[in-house]
């Protein structure tokens, strides 16, 4: 097998938690990353063909290991066609994929080694991603060339319908459950390869490439710490950018094209993610495209037992998604927070079933060492949207599937504009602001609430009661991180 050994958990698993303070400002977009010498290797120097059928694997492995023993540089990709096997980025390295240059992921399973994996907010085995990054600093991906996953990796575990092992995608045209399974245990052992992966890493920047995933998360940085996407083409048959457990990421000109959430922020799963507590925080989100078809185009969680708070979005275009365009989630047992976000200047279209909501009861998964008692409901404050523009919506929000016993404590919808097919839902929320909401079309009331205060709120009709999940009782035995 070429590529890389296995990593223990122990190697993945953050050095310390970040500190939890108060709201913080927007995050500025960081600069561009330069390597502490001027090496420069060429890929072809080192035996790479780039004819699109001999494995480069170990030439690529080899020009990325010297530029770092030389203490770091750039390495750089010609045009070609390179097809390759796992490939791992050091520290301090540039890697320049050049225009007219492609990186073609290995249709071979045995060119992914076996490690340790974030998947849907826990820590299992799988398959290393295509290109990552671990304990590094100062790593670029640049250029005007592609980085391509397999569309079909041979010798992956698969089930007899030949759908990943990991999860089961719904065939096209199939309507989707956007909350997921709720205590269904599901058939997953291993979790096959994402297309790009940075774990625990400082100081990243992926700017201007091309990547297109397969049905595996596309790009996911997890225990990361300044990170930024910048002008990406991001084309993926599942997740485009899964942001989880990092602090201060940057995704600003990008398009998606997906088939999941154009970005998702995720924090971990039940107690272990709630024990390793690393939260997902710092996140803007800027001068976006996006086009999912079957989800939404931003999700905020279901994954978030870590915590996820101070996200930005603003002067973004959805303009697909086969759920809401904007998904607020999570569940009792993943415990945490959801606060601070704050949302600006979008345009909706596309959007099949509305433009946003929140479901804090029942989204995505139980996990099966669940946050008991009351800790385990997530606290979520501060929900704030702002200039709006929407078009042929079905739903504008529905905001009624928030636990009562812990409200969502300051939310605010202001400077709405466009057309809907049915209006506000919301429950449980204090301090609610609705002003300057102009939309037209929509049949039935505009407003309908339960136990909601604030301002704007004139003309409500009252809202039936949703079913609250049975609380989660205390475990049999007490949960050990191991």
């Amino acid at each position: 097998m070429q590529g890389l050994v296995a990593l223990p958990l122990t190697a993945v698993l953050p050095a310390s938690v970040y500190a939890q303070t108060g709201r913080k400002k927007a995050v500025a977009p960081a600069p561009t990353q330069k390597p502490k010498s001027d090496v420069q290797v060429n890929v072809r120097d080192l035996g790479a063909t780039g004819d699109g059928s001999t494995k480069d694997t170990v030439a690529m492995q080899l020009a990325l290991d010297r530029c770092s023993v030389l203490g770091g540089g750039e390495v750089l990709v010609p045009a070609g066609e390179y097809l390759t096997g796992a490939l791992r980025i050091h520290s301090n390295t540039v890697l320049r994929i050049e225009e007219g240059a492609s990186l073609n992921g290995s249709p071979d399973i045995g060119d992914y080694p076996f490690t340790q994996v974030r998947w849907e907010g826990r820590w299992i085995k799988g398959y290393s991603a295509f290109i990552s990054a671990q304990d590094g600093e100062n790593v670029t991906i640049i250029g005007k060339g592609k980085i391509v996953a397999s569309p079909a990796i041979k010798g992956r575990v698969v089930h007899a319908d030949g759908s990943p092992m990991v999860y089961t995608r719904p065939a096209a045209g199939t309507a989707p459950n956007p909350d997921g399974p709720t205590n269904v245990a599901r058939r997953d052992i291993m979790r096959n390869p994402a297309l790009m992966e940075f774990t625990h890493c400082r100081n990243v920047l992926v700017q201007d490439v091309f990547t297109q995933g397969n049905d595996m998360w596309s790009t996911h940085p997890v225990y990361c710490e300044n990170v930024t996407f910048r002008n990406v083409t991001v084309h993926s048959g599942a997740d485009g950018i899964d942001v989880d457990s990092c602090k201060g990421v940057v995704i600003d000109g990008c398009e998606f094209v997906t088939r999941d959430d154009c970005i998702s922020l995720k924090s971990g799963r039940g107690m272990e993610g709630n024990t390793i507590g690393v939260v997902c925080e710092d996140i803007h989100i800027s001068n976006c495209t996006f086009n999912d078809a079957v989800w939404a185009c931003i999700g905020i969680g279901s994954e978030t037992s870590g915590g996820i708070r101070n996200v930005h979005v603003e002067h973004c275009k959805c303009l697909g998604a086969r759920t809401f365009a904007i998904y607020i989630k999570s569940r009792p047992g993943r415990g945490a927070f959801i606060e601070d976000i704050y949302m600006n200047d979008l345009e909706v279209s596309g959007a099949q079933q509305g433009f946003l909501r929140f479901n804090i009861l029942n989204s995505g998964l139980q996990d099966p060492d669940p946050v008991p008692g009351d800790d385990g409901i997530p606290t979520i404050r501060n929900f704030h949207f702002s200039n709006i523009r929407v078009k042929d919506v079905p739903v504008l929000v529905d905001g009624a599937s928030i636990h009562p016993r812990k409200p969502l404590e300051g939310f605010s919808l202001t400077n709405v504009t466009g057309t809907c097919g049915k209006g506000i839902r919301l429950a449980n929320i204090h301090h609610a602001v609705i002003h300057d909401v102009k939309v037209t079309g929509f049949a039935g009331p505009l407003l309908s609430t339960r136990n909601v205060t604030g301002t704007g709120l004139g003309g409500a009709v009252p809202l039936q009661e949703e079913k609250v999940p049975d609380a989660i009782g205390p475990p049999v035995k007490a949960y050990v991180l191991r």
